[in-house]
């Protein structure tokens, strides 16, 4: 069996994809537990947080690695810093994050739980208001592997080497 360069990239990547399942950084945990404390669910951020500021007026500021596309029930798009006032149980002035509607690009003006018993939380997106069951947002989603499947797809996997 010869080895080709595509058929090392997929054997490399299917050794490699359990380690990174199973690494998420510690600023990617660390603004879980900051949102999770505010009665937001953890995962609202992707994976690929490099770092957060909350001052103390409550103005938060998150630091991606890069701009990355996610999907809970509709695709959601980060920035790779994303502004926001931050009170319990919401994400208010958000700058960052734009939402697809009905094939329609909007921002996301705000994140809300107003009610923890109901198990919805509450996307602002100006014209409309989202509501998506938490349960899809407890977890944070793996952006960088979203990236390096995108990436494989385009055909630049060799630019991972």
């Amino acid at each position: 069996m010869s080895l080709t360069p595509k058929s090392f990239f997929f054997h490399f990547l299917s050794l490699l994809l359990p380690l990174l399942l199973l690494s998420v950084t510690s600023s990617s945990s660390s603004i879980q537990n900051l949102l999770q404390s505010q009665g937001l669910p953890g995962g609202l951020f992707p994976d690929n947080v490099i770092s957060f500021d909350l001052d103390q007026n409550g103005r938060l500021e998150v630091h991606l690695d890069g701009p990355c596309m996610a999907k809970y029930e509709t695709r959601v798009h980060f920035d790779s810093v994303v502004r926001a006032n931050l009170s319990y149980g919401g994400l208010v002035g958000l700058e960052g994050i734009s939402q697809e509607e009905l094939f329609l690009w909007f921002p996301v003006k705000g994140i809300i739980v107003s009610d923890p018993s109901s198990g919805l939380i509450l996307f602002d997106i100006g014209l409309a208001h989202k509501q998506l069951s938490r349960s899809l947002l407890k977890i944070p989603l793996f952006a960088s592997l979203t990236e390096l499947y995108w990436r494989i797809l385009e055909g630049r996997w060799v630019l991972l080497f």
